[in-house]
C-alpha cells in the first residue's frame, strides 16, 4: 500500500468520485457537463496522490490546492445541476457535506505547509 492511500483525504476523496461518476452517468445531464463532472472528480483524487508523492512543501501545497479546486468546481456543477433539477435534493446536500468535509481537509493540509 503507497502512503497516499493510507490517508482519511484520499479515502473521501475516492468515495466523492464514485458518487460524482454515478450522477454523471445520468443520460438527461448534458453530455460536457457529465465529462466536466466527472473529470473534475477525478481529479481529486489523482492530485491528493500525486501531492503525497512530491518532496517539497511547495511542490505538495500546489498539488492539494488544485485538489481543493477541484472539489469546488465539482460544486459549482451541482449546484447549477440541481438548480436545473437534474439531481434531487437529498443528493445535493449529502455531496455537498461530503465536499465541505474534502475542502476542510485539504485547507488544513494547505495551510499545514505553510509553516
Amino acid at each position: 500500500m503507497f502512503d497516499f492511500q493510507k490517508l482519511v483525504v484520499y479515502q473521501k476523496a475516492k468515495q466523492f468520485y464514485v458518487i460524482l461518476k454515478q450522477i454523471a452517468l445520468d443520460k438527461s445531464i448534458d453530455k460536457n457537463v457529465r465529462d466536466q463532472l466527472s473529470r473534475a472528480a477525478f481529479s481529486v483524487p489523482l492530485n491528493i496522490a500525486e501531492g503525497a508523492g512530491k518532496f517539497s512543501k511547495a511542490d505538495k501545497k500546489n498539488y492539494y490546492t488544485s485538489a481543493r479546486a477541484s472539489v469546488f468546481e465539482c460544486v459549482a456543477i451541482m449546484d447549477i445541476l440541481n438548480e436545473e433539477r437534474k439531481i434531487d435534493n437529498n443528493t445535493f446536500t449529502s455531496q455537498l457535506k461530503c465536499a465541505d468535509e474534502l475542502s476542510r481537509i485539504l485547507f488544513s493540509m494547505i495551510k499545514g505547509l505553510e509553516q
